[in-house]
């Protein structure tokens, strides 16, 4: 296993840094396909949420993986090399895995113990699944990564220790006060109509507001999530649909605004937000959750609005508490992560062990023919009898070594053990790779179907 995660976020990188180095879906896929283009990824897929961005790699070298997955993510970010390096972390092989699993586990989130991130770790796997660019490794690490994460807000009371990012931010909007207190009657407007602006209109919609007004680029898409807020047994919020080219008007109308889309320019500047409150005295609160944002920072100076984007919640949440469950978690994610590096060696050393069973069967199959030219006159239960215990003799002076170097092979520095098999029984290099390439065919096709 030769895993290498390259990447950059809210603990390693300021805001102005990750909102520029953001990458839309399509330049995400670009990314992944440069990737593989690359000499020295065999595989990879690419995670990226509103604070982090990482590129996860199955390479051969690690100094040239680390160049190249470097200056991959310049080039597709649109921010120079020079000035990316410094906020790069590098995590390789067991550690990159530990990251990884702490990250489905919430304990790298800027909130804690938040959820959210499974769902897009479950959609990098899926790129790369579509892309054809995860194999055995990361089809293996990302699918135990989504356990793990499952394991943690099981198993423990991690979900205790944080929130969702629009929880988050509308506890900083309601500045002390109760979020359903503060929002009870309010207007809401939710601009966007993807994963996170459904869960902000839900929770809005559970906070009490009493109208909620979903703007989103496609209408149909606004539609259907104003529908599903309707639906009978709701929270009793009316919810409706509304064109981009609305928002003007709906701004203006609205007293809690969350805005969370894809686009790469600004959907509402400090002008648009300024001729909203000209005229009314009711404040306006504003999140932005989308990265790069949404609202013009200029906001903040409007009289009259209260802004809170991801730079703000940043801020906030360095000072959020951990509760004691996040040390149990911990202990999870570093027994997840011996446990997948054993099955990783384990699985490694299979294939020569496959080799190896097959040309015992080749020899038993080769000797019985000879024994058969030799004493013609067996008759077809004698030849049948004679065959099973030479193969009962085969398998039983393999079983014991053959169990006992895959408990080697999975401990750590186990690695060499494969290779101590082929030598030792001289098999052919391309016959254990051909082994190799069968079961990633066949751990490609039943994984795919997985997520």
């Amino acid at each position: 296993m030769s895993l290498l995660v390259v990447g950059l976020s809210h603990r390693s990188a300021p805001v102005s840094v990750l909102e520029r180095a953001s990458l839309a879906a399509d330049t995400r896929a670009k990314l992944l396909q440069d990737t593989l283009a690359a000499e020295p990824a065999t595989e990879g897929t690419v995670l990226a949420t509103c604070n982090r961005i990482e590129l996860y790699a199955d390479v051969d070298k690690f100094h040239a993986g680390v160049a190249e997955l470097s200056t991959l993510l310049a080039q597709h970010s649109g921010v120079g090399l020079d000035e990316l390096t410094p906020y790069l972390y590098v995590h390789y092989e067991d550690r990159a895995v530990h990251h990884l699993f702490s990250v489905a586990c919430g304990l790298d989130s800027m909130v804690v113990g938040e959820g959210q991130i499974l769902g897009q770790i479950k959609d990098a796997l899926a790129l790369g699944q579509e892309l054809h660019a995860a194999g055995r490794l990361l089809n293996d690490l990302f699918q135990q990564a989504l356990r793990v994460g499952k394991r943690a807000h099981s198993e423990t009371g991690i979900d205790r220790a944080g929130q969702s990012l629009v929880t988050f931010g509308l506890e900083q909007l309601a500045d002390g006060e109760e979020v359903e207190t503060w929002a009870k009657g309010k207007k809401a407007l939710v601009i966007g109509a993807g994963s996170m602006s459904s869960l902000a209109a839900a929770t809005l919609a559970r906070s009490g507001v009493s109208e909620i007004v979903v703007a989103n680029r496609t209408l149909a898409r606004a539609e259907r999530l104003a529908q599903i807020l309707n639906e009978p047994g709701g929270t009793g919020a009316a919810a409706r649909a509304a064109e981009m080219v609305a928002v003007g008007d709906e701004l203006g109308r609205a007293d809690i605004v969350v805005s969370c889309t894809g686009a790469t320019g600004l959907v509402l500047t400090g002008d648009d937000v300024a001729a909203a409150v000209r005229d009314r005295e009711a404040p306006l609160a504003l999140l932005d959750l989308a990265m790069p944002r949404d609202i013009d920072a200029a906001a903040h100076r409007v009289p009259g609005v209260r802004l809170v984007d991801i730079e703000s919640l940043a801020e906030a949440s360095a000072d959020a508490p951990m509760a004691a469950d996040v040390d149990r978690v911990r202990g999870i994610v570093s027994d997840e992560v011996a446990a997948f590096g054993a099955a990783q060696r384990a699985a490694h050393i299979t294939p020569t062990v496959v080799a190896l069973r097959a040309m015992a069967a080749d020899v038993v199959t080769s000797e019985v023919a000879r024994l058969e030219g030799r004493l013609p006159g067996l008759d077809e239960k004698q030849r049948a009898e004679i065959t099973q215990t030479v193969r009962r003799v085969v398998d039983k002076l393999l079983h014991a070594p053959t169990v006992r170097v895959k408990q080697l092979a999975s401990e750590p520095g186990g690695a060499g053990y494969a290779d101590a098999l082929r030598t030792l029984f001289d098999l052919d290099p391309e016959t254990v790779a051909a082994v190799s390439r069968a079961d990633l065919n066949d751990a490609d096709v039943k994984n795919r179907g997985r997520v």
